[in-house]
């Protein structure tokens, strides 16, 4: 990696940045599949079905290339991929048992945090990075199409949606610290 990043003393070596940015991302993309696998349990037969099928696929892409990422630097992967397995779902099933709109409002939580999430990480890359950086802007654009698409199937609409997504948007920043770390 070239010294095209700005660090200052104290900031954790290149290596060990990029480190953890592959691991929250590939965790982040496992819980995504998760969560569309929960929707799809419980829409998946509906007039949903196929667009959750388009976006756990979108995740499934996303989840390969940090998986290869993971072996090919040799990055430690969060320890915590069994609770996200179960979180990820619990919280796709949760948010489709209450209504298409509810896993519609799960989407747009889910996705603008990821949005934040990986324009922070492509800022920081910069240049110094560029393969991975690139990659982390097709996949936020990708995340940025599920968004609008649970826009665009009433999202806003569902029950208690500030309170659903807030919620959402909570626990996704709490999971993104936590993944850097364990």
């Amino acid at each position: 990696m070239s010294t095209d990043i700005d660090y200052l003393p104290g900031d954790r070596p290149p290596r060990a940045e990029i480190a953890r940015m592959i691991r929250v991302d590939h965790a982040g993309e496992f819980g995504a599949k998760q969560i569309y696998a929960g929707q799809l349990a419980v829409l998946g037969r509906g007039r949903h079905g196929d667009t959750l099928r388009h976006m756990k696929a979108q995740e499934q892409v996303h989840l390969d290339t940090f998986s290869r990422l993971v072996g090919e630097r040799r990055v430690r992967p969060t320890a915590l991929l069994p609770l996200w397995r179960i979180a990820g779902f619990a919280l796709g099933a949760a948010t489709a048992a209450m209504g298409p709109r509810a896993a519609m409002a799960c989407t747009v939580a889910v996705e603008e945090t990821i949005d934040a999430h990986y324009a922070a990480q492509r800022d920081r890359l910069g240049d110094a990075e560029p393969e991975l950086s690139a990659t982390i802007e097709t996949f936020r654009q990708e995340e940025l199409e599920h968004r609008d698409i649970g826009l665009a199937n009433e999202a806003e609409q569902a029950p208690f949606y500030r309170l659903l997504s807030g919620a959402i948007r909570a626990g996704c920043r709490a999971a993104i610290a936590i993944s850097e770390r364990v």
